[in-house]
């Protein structure tokens, strides 16, 4: 095969990668059009058809529509459009990666689809005002604690809060925390890495965008978690991630309204029992937290905690703290 041909075949290719579909095909003519102004390469009707038949039978997902003039496209892209946009929505909001770091992402998804296609994403990418991590680190550290995750070994990190100025710093008086990860879990557009912590000697939680430096994989061997420990079951129990209290089971008497609340965060399965009409009991387990008491303080007396008494204590004593600051 001669050189020219050789390179008009990749052209074709390429044009037909980045500019059609299954809804966007293109006729010989349109394709030889194509090669004329964009290349100046001047190419026969039984040229064209002959490149695209090596181009089909080399198993590149180049496709074509049966017609007085057949019409081509490239059908082998892992993503709908609708799927892209869910992705790139996704990393838009996702607020532990940087502002940068989503922009190369998203350029990255965008070359999955059509040029046409990409356009159309662009124009309707939502760029919130919602905060999004300065720490470029977190990105990375996701890989590197996966990493440890599949080799079951421990990870070595600093963890950071913010002071009163908005200064970031090293929590646990500027020692690091030695943790053996067990999951990964994305909640509340966050990322978050649940494991046994040594400095604590329990299972404990940290929010990836709070690691100041990629982790250090130790060649320690990870404890192994608790027997009972499920990372589905925990993940229903908790109201975001960075609760760190074992779950409970909880009481409640809910208004038929807040019904949809509770399915939303624990699943269909949740244990509910009628009252009335317009009431009925519910059985949560559930992390106590202050994060639990401000969720059934936001449904105005329509949800109210009946028991264990321990729980109903820790509420009122919440609530009578809040109404002293007053």
């Amino acid at each position: 095969m001669e050189c020219g041909t050789k390179i008009r075949l990749l052209y074709l290719y390429q044009y037909l990668l980045e500019h059609t579909d299954p809804d966007h095909p293109q006729s010989t003519a349109e394709l030889t059009k194509m090669l004329k102004n964009d290349y100046d390469l001047k190419v026969s009707r039984n040229t064209i058809s002959n490149d695209l038949a090596i181009l089909r039978e080399s198993d590149l997902h180049i496709d074509y529509i049966e017609s007085t003039q057949n019409k081509y496209f490239y059908n082998g892209r892992p993503f709908e459009v609708s799927e892209l946009k869910i992705l790139i929505d996704a990393l838009s909001s996702a607020r532990f990666i940087t502002p940068n770091i989503s922009s190369n992402l998203i350029a990255k998804l965008l070359t999955l689809t059509t040029e046409e296609n990409a356009q159309r994403l662009r124009r309707h990418i939502s760029v919130t005002d919602r905060y999004k991590s300065s720490n470029h680190s977190g990105y990375y550290s996701v890989d590197a604690i996966n990493n440890a995750i599949d080799l079951q070994r421990k990870i070595r990190f600093y963890y950071t809060d913010f002071d009163v100025n908005k200064k970031r710093y090293i929590t646990n008086n500027g020692k690091p925390y030695t943790l053996s990860p067990y999951e990964l879990t994305w909640d509340g557009d966050y990322y978050y890495v649940r494991g046994f912590c040594d400095e604590r000697q329990a299972m404990y939680t940290f929010r990836i965008d709070r690691i100041a430096e990629q982790p250090k994989i130790l060649n320690q061997i990870a404890v192994s978690p608790p027997e009972d420990y499920s990372p589905a079951q925990y993940s229903k129990c908790v109201f975001r991630m960075f609760d760190t209290d074992q779950p409970e089971e909880v009481q409640l008497q809910c208004h038929i309204s807040t019904m949809k609340y509770l399915i939303d965060n624990f699943g269909m399965d949740v244990k509910t029992e009628p009252i009335d009409e317009e009431s009925f009991k519910a059985n949560i387990l559930v992390c106590t937290s202050s994060t639990f008491y401000r969720w059934i303080f936001g449904f105005n007396g329509k949800m109210r905690i009946m028991g264990p008494e321990s729980v109903k204590t820790a509420y009122r004593e919440m609530l009578r703290k809040a109404l002293e600051e007053l």
